[in-house]
């Protein structure tokens, strides 16, 4: 119940080219520095971790894109103090030499986007992180959890009925990414025709490219334009409840944790929950202990965590001092990495990992200490009820193509499944499966939602309600996403 050897290499492994070959230039930097991006980090993260742990031990040394320097945390127990000592490991980028130095350029560098300092509680220490994550956990605590499951469980039937009747699907296209996106739209506060663009753009931050910068002004500028919307019209959603938090954020902190939150869920989940409908389909254990009860889902989602985090490498923490860690030399103003999938595989706390560890939850996946990730329970919930309905409806599911066709796309930060074609038996759309509703009023307009879509906060009375959304909508926002 692990993920493949081939992606788990080991120490022996031969994963870099030898040194005289011209792929090994593109793997390591002028000084022989090991790269964490380009064609070898992308081919296998994994492989190039254990490389990187068998040269240095529990930190190495690193390059990230245009050869920045920093510092990979690899060991689990190194992760987990880096992470909870705030006062030696600051939050803050500004307190980064390469500022000074002028190791990076921040008008051109695709880093800025993730290592940049914004007004948010990431890039906060002390009582000031305390202020803002006090107004984010707040804004997140606001949504009971069962009504949460309710409103992700219409979106998950919904896209369902958009494939069940063909037979076949490429579920990372048509469900993972949907799901989690549809989910924060409705939390955000965000307008459902500025939703798909606006993920879009936040998912192309990760990738570390030259539109990278773009894309994150345009992230920006939408939810700019969400802050002084609410201002003037509040709902029941996060951006509402940070803009009146009394903490007393201002409209650009507020601005800057709609973006942490959108970038956080988004990747995260969607990644998640390709991860774990790949082992459903790949790994006849997995499966079958899930089928059998010795283990549910709740449970198989954590496993997955510990085996393939959905954010492999977390950017960033920098030295305020001089330490030594890891039998490192720190020195004051280094940059530094939580490897939180290398972590996760430290054979220190994993001598085997092949051994199940899915009713633990003391992984990495979501960091730890002050910063530990304030979402990860929704993160939860939208990926357990999601998964859930699927295999629920389609319980015969199974990978449409030889598993070694499957391909990731990999950046410093995340590796994403591109793709999971699936094939079962065609059914009929949920709403066809529910008893006959009784004839409507003659009034009623024929765009209304289909018997059982609709909100729960809202009593279906058709000749009272607006028509549904145009179905341009989910045509919409399918072209976006194919085109990754």
């Amino acid at each position: 119940m692990t993920v493949p050897p081939s992606e788990h290499a080991g120490p022996e492994t031969d994963l870099l080219p030898p040194p005289g070959c011209p792929a090994h230039a593109a793997a390591t930097g002028p000084d022989g520095t090991t790269r964490l991006y380009g064609p070898t980090a992308a081919t296998d993260p994994m492989g190039l971790y254990e490389k990187l742990r068998a040269a240095h031990g529990t930190v190495a040394p690193v390059l990230l894109d245009g050869d920045v320097r920093a510092w990979l945390v690899l060991g689990y127990t190194e992760n987990r103090d880096v992470a909870t000592r705030a006062t030696q490991y600051s939050r803050d980028p500004r307190v980064w030499h390469g500022w000074r130095s002028g190791e990076i350029d921040p008008a051109t560098s695709p880093l800025i986007p993730m290592i940049g300092w914004r007004p948010d509680c990431v890039c906060a220490d002390g009582e000031d992180h305390q202020r803002l994550r006090g107004a984010v956990t707040a804004g997140l605590d606001q949504f009971d959890h069962r009504g949460l499951r309710r409103h992700i469980t219409r979106f998950a039937h919904q896209l369902i009925d958009g494939f069940c009747e063909s037979g076949e699907s490429e579920l990372v296209n048509q469900f993972t990414e949907h799901l989690p996106m549809l989910t924060l739209i409705h939390l955000l506060g965000m307008s459902d025709e500025s939703g798909p663009e606006l993920v879009h753009a936040a998912r192309d931050l990760f990738k570390a490219t030259e539109t990278s910068l773009a894309s994150n002004a345009f992230v920006l500028k939408a939810l700019e334009e969400l802050v002084v919307t609410k201002r003037s019209r509040p709902g029941h959603d996060i951006a509402s409840a940070l803009l009146a938090h009394p903490a007393g954020l201002t409209d650009e902190e507020v601005m800057h944790h709609l973006r942490l939150i959108l970038l956080a869920g988004y990747e995260t989940t969607a990644n998640l929950m390709s991860n774990v409908l790949r082992m459903v389909v790949t790994d006849h254990r997995f499966r079958g202990s899930l089928a059998g009860g010795q283990m549910t889902l709740p449970e198989a989602v954590e496993q997955v965590l510990w085996d393939e985090p959905p954010l492999m490498v977390c950017p960033g923490r920098w030295a305020n001092g001089d330490t030594t860690l890891g039998g490192q030399q720190i020195k004051a103003g280094d940059m530094l990495l939580l490897g939180l999938a290398a972590g996760n595989v430290d054979e220190t706390i994993r001598p085997d990992p092949a051994t199940p560890v899915h009713h633990n939850r003391a992984h990495l996946s979501f960091s730890a200490g002050s910063h530990e990730c304030p979402g990860q329970d929704i993160g939860r919930i939208i990926a357990d009820t999601g998964i859930d309905i699927l295999l629920t409806r389609l319980p015969d599911i199974a990978l449409a193509v030889p598993e070694e066709e499957l391909s990731w796309r990999s950046s410093t930060w995340a590796r994403h499944l591109t793709a999971l074609p699936v094939r079962f038996a065609p059914r009929q759309p949920r709403a066809q499966d529910l008893p006959a509703p009784l004839p409507a009023p003659p009034t009623q307009s024929s765009g209304m939602p289909a018997p059982g879509l609709w909100p729960e906060t809202a009593p279906p009375v058709p000749e009272q309600r607006p028509a549904a959304a145009p179905a341009s909508w989910w045509a919409r926002l399918r072209r976006l996403l194919s085109r990754r």
